[in-house]
């Protein structure tokens, strides 16, 4: 086996893995992104109940895209979860300074996944040029030689 074909075979192999990196790549910056959407609805919704009085009728999503109504008792009482499945009362600007710190840390982890992601295009991308240029001088070789 020829040098070249050597060479093709390892782009070919680093390709396929390259490519089933950028899907988990692409899959994580999803999720961050989503996690982002849900925690700024999430600030905003802390924003809107500091304008909030006690007995303020609300509307509380119960799933399914219904709401039942009900009345703000206590606006600066907040229930945050802390992970896996625990949750703690804080007050309102606690709650919005944990998820105001979620929000800034989640978006560095999508700029940083982002500029990976970047990075996996760019080298498949090269790969990819490099695999043509093989390509056709295999194919070259292959005609030179009466195969």
């Amino acid at each position: 086996m020829s040098s070249d074909e050597e060479i093709f075979r390892r782009l070919a192999v680093e390709l396929r893995i390259l490519e089933g990196t950028a899907d988990a790549l692409q899959s994580r910056v999803s999720l961050v992104n989503a996690t982002l959407t849900e925690l700024m609805v999430s600030r905003m919704t802390l924003e809107g109940l500091e304008k909030e009085k006690t007995d303020a009728p609300l509307f509380v999503p119960i799933g399914g895209g219904s709401y039942i109504e009900a009345k703000l008792g206590n606006e600066d009482k907040v229930v945050v979860s802390i992970g896996a499945g625990v949750a703690i009362e804080k007050t309102l600007k606690e709650a919005k300074d944990t998820v105001g710190s979620r929000i800034a840390e989640l978006e560095k982890t999508g700029t940083a996944l982002e500029q990976q992601l970047r990075r996996v295009i760019e080298k498949i991308q090269d790969n990819r040029a490099q695999l043509q240029e093989l390509s056709g001088k295999l194919g070259e070789r292959e005609k030179a030689a009466g195969v």
